[in-house]
Parts: structure tokens; C-alpha cells; sequence
């Protein structure tokens, strides 16, 4: 199979997956995450008020809905799945099918009948950039956005901080106290259980604050309306911090943040530990076994995230770091193929 009928497959395969009404329904049901959107929008009613607006990767149209509701006169919402068709479903119900227009296509090859002022999109993956679809929004800004035209939400912005991971600590545990329950000693297969815990494929799932062992680092930012396609390709930043206390350090979480503009105050969609969980959760990046750490225990480093070689929606970390005075090591993370 040639490359580009590799990446065709593979752009069928991210956009058939959109095409289920679980991933719409888990997205809509993240509270914090759809009602960002709409105070988002919302808020920023001055600028929709009877202006055209682009809507990329819409999905069900929801947040073309919002639009309207802000006073769009006119929304193209472009999406390449099939669940395109319900989204015109979903217009034609809130009586919206004169201001409201379902384009089924990819957003980098569809044609528009005129410029848009305003580019709203929710195109974040997990880490930011896992089955990210930021590429389509710079390229939709580029292509139709007005000069001085909106985009919603505006600036985008990493974090990495070093964890404990009580969920790992007890699995790592776990095959060392069989033998008291069942009377069956599996002590050797901790080690077995390490790796594959701990190794280089990053995970999804949630964190307390409490399990956050120093104060976090940004490594990197992003203005949708200045970031280029090669700004992009790679995002990488340092980032050092001193531990709170003593504990047992299972590695480094990732989260991100983006920021609607407010002519008062901007409205920030965190995925930070330290606030309202989201279907995005948390990124964790493990270690390949713990590492004790203490009160002032300096943790120093840089991070590059990259999209996979094999398939672009997929994503790739490299992580140097340094923990107190062990020597600066390097991890490379995967998620997808």
C-alpha cells in the first residue's frame, strides 16, 4: 500500500469513529466542556452578532446551535463524517435551517460561498494533540478567515508537573500479596507487571490535585491566530520544579488549557487535576519504576510532542529529565498505533 493510500485509510478510519453517537454523547455530556463553549461563545455575542461563521469539524452542530443563539447571521458547519446527517437533523429541530448550513467534506478541500469573520472549532485531543485536528483549523483560518476575524477558543497552553499515581502504586503491589489471600506466591510476576504498567504507551485517566507532587510548568503555548503548520509539528519546552514533600514519584502528567477571549474576561477551558474533571482527563507518562522523591527535590527537563511517523493523528513524547542527583535520563512515549 503507497503512502498516500495510507493515509487515506487511515483519515477514513478517525472519521468513521465520529460517526458513532458515543463519542458525541461523551463529548455533550462533559459538562465543563460544552457549557465552556457556549459562555465561550456566548460572551463573545458583539463579535457572532450578524457575522458569518465557520464551524470546523461540527459534528452534531452543537456549537453552531450556540452561534445562532449569539446572533450569527449566517454558520457553515463542516464536518466529514456521517454524523453530518444528524447534525442537519439537529438544525432542522431548533428551526435554524436558514442561518445554519451542514457541508459534508473535509475542511482543507471544501468550498465555502464566501469568507467567515468568526472560526469556532473543538478540535483538541487527549495531551492536546492526540487525533488533534488543529492542521484543518489553521488551515480553515488561512483559507477563509477574514484578516482581524475571531478565532474561538484563541490560545491553547501545555503543562507537565511530576505525580504519585496511588491506582499504579496498588497494581505494582498487587501480584506481591496474592499469596496471603490465595496462598499462591506471584511475587514474580511484578516484575513482568512493571513493564507493561509502566512502560512507553502514555495514558488517559484522572488525577486528584493530591497527587500532584510540585507546582506545575507551562511548556508550551499557542495562538490560533499566529501558529503556523510548522509551529505544530513539533511542540517542545523545558520545564524544572521542586517537590512539595516525600513521596513515591510514578512519572509526569500532561494537561492543557484553552482560552475563549472576554471584552471583560477571558474564559478559560482548563484540564488541569486541580479542577472540574473532563473527558480528557489527565496524560500520564510513566517512569520505568518509581523514584522516591523528598521536600525540595529538584525535577528538571524538556519535553517534545510529535506527531507519529506512521499515522499523524497518532501522538509521540520524548522526555528528558533529570530527578535530584540521578543522572538525566530519556523516555520515548507513544499513543495510538
Amino acid at each position: 500500500m503507497s503512502l498516500p493510500q495510507k493515509r487515506k485509510r487511515q483519515e477514513g478510519e478517525y472519521f468513521e469513529c465520529y460517526s458513532d453517537v458515543f463519542v458525541h454523547e461523551e463529548m455533550i455530556a462533559d459538562e465543563v466542556r460544552t457549557n465552556a463553549y457556549r459562555l465561550g461563545i456566548l460572551r463573545n455575542a458583539d463579535a457572532l452578532r450578524g457575522k458569518v461563521v465557520l464551524d470546523v469539524g461540527a459534528g452534531t452542530a452543537i456549537l453552531s446551535v450556540f452561534c445562532v443563539q449569539a446572533g450569527a447571521r449566517r454558520v457553515y458547519a463542516v464536518e466529514a463524517s456521517a454524523i453530518c446527517r444528524q447534525a442537519r437533523e439537529v438544525v432542522k429541530l431548533n428551526r435554524m435551517e436558514e442561518r445554519i448550513s451542514v457541508i459534508e467534506g473535509v475542511m482543507e478541500s471544501v468550498e465555502l460561498p464566501e469568507r467567515v469573520d468568526v472560526i469556532v472549532s473543538e478540535w483538541m485531543g487527549y495531551a492536546l494533540m492526540y487525533e488533534s485536528m488543529l492542521s484543518s483549523v489553521l488551515a480553515a483560518r488561512d483559507r477563509w478567515l477574514k484578516p482581524g476575524g475571531l478565532i474561538l477558543p484563541a490560545r491553547a497552553e501545555l503543562f507537565i508537573a511530576p505525580i504519585n499515581d496511588p491506582a499504579t502504586d496498588w497494581r505494582l503491589d498487587f501480584w506481591s500479596q496474592v499469596k496471603k489471600q490465595y496462598g499462591v506466591d506471584m511475587s514474580c510476576m511484578t516484575t513482568f507487571a512493571r513493564k507493561r504498567i509502566m512502560g512507553e504507551e502514555m495514558a488517559v485517566q484522572p488525577l486528584c490535585s493530591e497527587d500532584v507532587l510540585a507546582h506545575p510548568t507551562r511548556f508550551a503555548q499557542l495562538d490560533l491566530g499566529r501558529a503556523t503548520l510548522d509551529d505544530i509539528r513539533t511542540l517542545r519546552g523545558n520545564f524544572s520544579c521542586y517537590c512539595f514533600g516525600s513521596a513515591l514519584m510514578h512519572g509526569f502528567c500532561i494537561w492543557f488549557s484553552v482560552t475563549f477571549p472576554g471584552r471583560e474576561k477571558p474564559l478559560v477551558l482548563s484540564t488541569s487535576p486541580f479542577q472540574e474533571e473532563t473527558h480528557w482527563k489527565q496524560t500520564l507518562l510513566y517512569l520505568d519504576q518509581p523514584v522516591t522523591v523528598f521536600q525540595d527535590t529538584g525535577i528538571s527537563g524538556d519535553i517534545a510532542m510529535r506527531p507519529s511517523e506512521h499515522n499523524p493523528r497518532h501522538l509521540r513524547v520524548r522526555l528528558n529529565y533529570r530527578i535530584g542527583a540521578q543522572e538525566k535520563r530519556t523516555k520515548n512515549y507513544r499513543m495510538g498505533d
